[in-house]
């Protein structure tokens, strides 16, 4: 049986367009294998004929296996002045072999005049044409009715007409699209229930975020009768995006109780989300609704003191649900609270009552207000519970340090030396690198190996900078945030120094030691 809401999905082709997004052919068969085991309906691949890239999807797609989802190729009505079976566009849309096509065409009488360049009546018929032409060849066909909700408000007659052009024609589904992204949520429920009044068969949504209303607006079209949510993962899309799906996805599923996936499904969104970020080499939006690393973590020590004891005090949902995990950040607002349940969180056992907790929570406040910050460190600050407690001893220290950079022609040659102390041995080490940070990385690295070789694999994936008072100029205090990863797991840490280089020093002794020491 159909679901009462179907999602389309068309981060391939639609969110492609988003700026700094650029997929492989292998990238989009990745991508829309995952999103079919994830039990999206549809999945759009691209446009036949735009380009290389989408065709090879297409050929690879053709020849596989699909459990949930239905692939959908994406092209536009025939051309003005040519015969349906004649437009090349046709024959690349029947070449990459897929059950559904979505077909694009024109709502708003200024495009008819002004772009098509076209009579009104001859839009209507390269609609009706193209569809009609598809369908003879066993398409399953969703049109897009594009700028349908400007296109309402200048000429609602005309609009209404190529939108009943396209259902006689044998569209499965009519998409209403906001393509400009400037509608309010009254102007898209207004129109999708006078839609729902002339056509018959299914009606979807597609919408935009140029207001920030892509999520909002298309909620709007489906409770006013759209079936069918178009959108992209993560809210890719050109300009400001596409409605993101991973955000009215758990809306429709547990706020409108709309079922949309299985049951299954919805504990799998943040590893979809992060997934085709990762894919398309986007950083993370740590504060996305729902799927984002911030989207459960409690700061203030009032809100985690009531989330310790009643969890929904200050959660919507049991973030476990859509597969995000609550986390408790320390920082100079914490209470004994938050240490408490960050402490255990990193492995260790403390007490309200504990002396210890009192003196951890003092320490992290007044390192804090010195320009140190925890929430993003948790290596640095599992390494000072740890200190604090006496389980550990440091399994090293760094005695002292050199770095000199000298000119060779026009190139700058940084040289750094580091001497450390391993069980009362001393290794002293020197490194070459691109600038002084990377050299005192190469060096430290080299002299840590020779004692604990498990280092091998821990590398930096990110190096920050955040100039804390920059009306002190140069002289200006510095907090260095570093992030790494053993290829399994990632911690960050973090240094704060006058000297830029005291301060990463800090930051990279604090990530290795924090490798050493987290088992």
């Amino acid at each position: 049986m159909r679901p009462e809401i179907e999602i389309y999905d068309t981060t391939l082709r639609d969110g492609s367009q988003g700026e700094g997004i650029n997929f492989s052919a292998i990238d989009k068969l990745r991508i829309a294998e995952k999103l079919d085991a994830f039990g999206i309906h549809y999945v759009e691949g691209g446009w036949p004929g735009s380009n290389p890239k989408d065709m090879e999807f297409f050929k690879q797609a053709s020849g596989r296996k699909w459990k949930h989802a239905r692939i959908a190729a994406f092209s536009m009505t025939r051309r003005k002045g040519t015969a349906v079976e004649a437009d090349p566009l046709m024959r690349q849309i029947l070449e990459a072999e897929t059950p559904v096509v979505c077909i694009v065409g024109k709502s708003w009488l200024l495009h008819v005049h002004e772009v098509l360049r076209a009579k009104p009546e001859e839009n209507l018929a390269m609609i009706s044409d193209t569809i009609s032409y598809l369908k003879d060849h066993g398409k399953t066909v969703i049109y897009d009715a594009e700028h349908a909700f400007d296109g309402f408000k200048d000429e609602p007659e005309y609009a209404l007409a190529t939108w009943q052009a396209a259902e006689k024609a044998g569209a499965e589904c009519v998409v209403l699209c906001d393509t400009n992204g400037g509608c309010l949520p009254q102007d898209i429920q207004r129109i999708v229930v006078t839609a729902k009044s002339k056509i018959l068969g299914r009606i979807g949504i597609h919408t935009h975020k140029d207001c920030g209303l892509g999520v909002y607006n298309a909620l709007a079209g489906i409770q006013a009768g759209a079936s069918q949510v178009q959108g992209t993962i993560n809210g890719y899309g050109e300009r400001t995006g596409n409605c993101n799906l991973t955000t009215v996805m758990p809306i429709l599923q547990l706020k409108l109780n709309r079922p949309v996936l299985s049951a299954k499904s919805l504990p799998k969104l943040k590893e979809l989300s992060e997934f085709v970020d990762e894919i398309a080499n986007v950083r993370h939006d740590p504060r996305q609704p729902w799927v984002g690393q911030t989207a459960f973590a409690h700061k203030g020590g009032m809100h985690v003191h009531a989330v310790e004891r009643v969890a929904r005090s200050y959660e919507h949902i049991t973030p476990e649900s859509i597969g995000n995990h609550r986390r408790v950040l320390v920082s100079d607002m914490s209470g004994r609270t938050n240490i408490l349940m960050k402490a255990q969180e990193l492995g260790f056992t403390l007490t309200p009552e504990a002396p210890e907790t009192r003196t951890i929570t003092a320490e992290v406040k007044r390192l804090e207000s010195e320009g140190y910050e925890y929430e993003a460190a948790e290596g640095s600050l599992a390494l000072l519970i740890g200190k604090t407690l006496k389980h550990q001893a440091p399994p090293f220290k760094v005695e002292g340090y050199h770095v000199s950079v000298r000119r060779d022609r026009s190139i700058s040659v940084c040289q750094a030396s580091v001497k450390v102390q391993v069980d009362e041995v001393t290794e002293h080490t020197i490194a070459e690198g691109d600038g002084p940070i990377n050299a005192l990385d190469g060096a430290l690295r080299r002299a840590l190996v020779k004692f604990f070789p498990q280092l091998k694999k821990v590398q930096l994936e990110d190096y920050k900078v955040r100039i804390l008072d920059s009306s002190a100029g140069t002289g200006a205090r510095t907090r260095v945030l570093i992030e790494s990863t053993d290829g399994k797991e990632e911690w960050g840490t973090v240094g704060v120094h006058d000297n830029i280089i005291e301060a990463s020093v800090q930051a990279l002794s604090d990530s290795f030691e924090y490798s050493l020491i987290r088992k």
